[in-house]
């Protein structure tokens, strides 16, 4: 049987440039944030719950989520599809390691009999997840990915697969993170992975380092037919995904980017695309030496330059959302369908000279006729993911 389309119905996200799509949108294009970390501001997790006390007993991680998910619920309406065939799919990389330090600070200075009870369901890797699905009852498949960076575009690819193989008809998929924590901050700085300037510039040739940010991205998806039969704005298509592994080195990506060439043609042969037809990429893009070098080279050799497809990255004003980060730009990526815009890679200002030449949208948005693009995330560990996602129609 051929597998069945997915439709993205919904859209949700909370992010360091804004909360809503609107926002979201609107901080896209600039201008730059400068600091240790982009953090979210603003956000208030009691009006996502039935009930507050609920938000006080999870992890900023899980509020993050519950709140993209519902935006992405109430955007699309409500499927009122069989809860067996629903399923939910939330990505993280770290998890509630905010609860996870704040416990153990208090076992230090309060003793154990001041350790919370819900310590352990508030920093499971599999809370998002688990507390999405009770929210809106969805009682099909609840899984999580933990890929390091590129668990929010792995969880995007394995939510659409579940109704591809026709194993859910809808689906909540994307990824959430909450990790500006002291212990964090100073194990990503003393292993110089941070920016000494606290500022993110992406595939410019000063970049030395990313910036932390934080936040989810939760798309809808739906298998397409079912989409079109209950009315549903179809905002985006996903086409075909990828995972693959360097099997190289615990953080550095390998060289040249063959890990990330394999991820793109990977994912292209699953949409059933050539490489021509891709017009955009959403580039990982983290503002790091060998990241953005590794990136440029395996677009150009995927892609070649004549034509090249568009490339940018939103972190300059995101910053790095860890496992959040996948999520939260295929958001971007079908946002920019919607708008027949491509945002700007903001903070960048001088070309690298070592770099190969890309076709990078900066300084201000490109008007861009949608068509099929790739959102590619890398993680720590030669973990690769791709996404291929298409616009929607009606």
């Amino acid at each position: 049987m051929p597998r069945r389309r997915v439709a993205v119905t919904g859209l949700g996200v909370v992010a360091p440039c804004g909360i809503g799509l609107d926002e979201f949108w609107k901080g896209l294009q600039g201008p730059a944030t400068n600091g240790e970390t982009f953090s979210v501001r603003g956000f208030d997790a009691e009006p996502f719950f039935d009930n507050p006390k609920d938000a006080r007993r999870t992890d900023l991680y899980t509020q993050y989520a519950v709140a993209a998910a519902k935006m992405a619920i109430e955007q699309a309406g409500r499927p009122d599809y069989d809860p067996l065939r629903c399923g939910v799919w939330i990505g993280t990389g770290i998890g509630g390691i905010s609860t996870y330090e704040s416990q153990i600070r208090a076992l230090r200075d309060q003793g154990p009999r001041r350790v919370s009870p819900f310590m352990i369901p508030m920093l499971m890797n599999n809370a998002a997840a688990a507390t999405v699905a009770m929210a809106h009852r969805f009682q099909g498949p609840s899984d999580s990915t933990c890929t390091a960076c590129a668990a929010g575009t792995h969880s995007v690819a394995n939510g659409a697969r579940l109704i591809q193989d026709d194993r859910c008809d809808a689906v909540l998929a994307g990824s959430s993170e909450a990790a500006l924590t002291p212990v964090c901050i100073a194990a990503f700085r003393n292993m110089t992975a941070l920016s000494p300037q606290d500022r993110s510039v992406p595939f410019d040739r000063n970049r030395d380092g990313f910036v932390m940010g934080e936040g989810a991205g939760v798309l809808l998806l739906e298998a397409w037919d079912l989409a079109v039969q209950r009315g549903a704005r179809i905002l985006g298509e996903i086409l075909g995904g990828a995972s693959t592994a360097d099997a190289h080195h615990i953080t550095a990506p390998l060289p040249g980017g063959a890990g990330a060439v394999n991820c793109m043609e990977s994912a292209l042969e699953d949409a059933g695309l050539p490489p021509g037809e891709i017009t955009y990429v959403n580039a990982h893009g983290t503002s790091t030496p060998l990241n953005d070098q590794a990136e440029a080279e395996a677009v150009v050799k995927v892609f070649g330059t004549d034509p090249a497809p568009a490339v940018t990255s939103i972190k300059g004003v995101t910053g790095h959302g860890l496992g959040a980060a996948g999520s939260i730009e295929a958001v971007s990526v079908v946002l920019s369908m919607l708008h027949g815009q491509i945002p700007p890679t903001v903070g960048f200002s001088e070309p690298d000279p070592d770099m190969p030449s890309i076709d990078l949208v900066h300084a201000e948005p490109r008007d861009w006729r949608p068509a099929p693009a790739i959102s590619n995330s890398f993680g720590f560990g030669g973990h690769n993911g791709t996404l291929v996602i298409g616009p929607g129609e009606g």
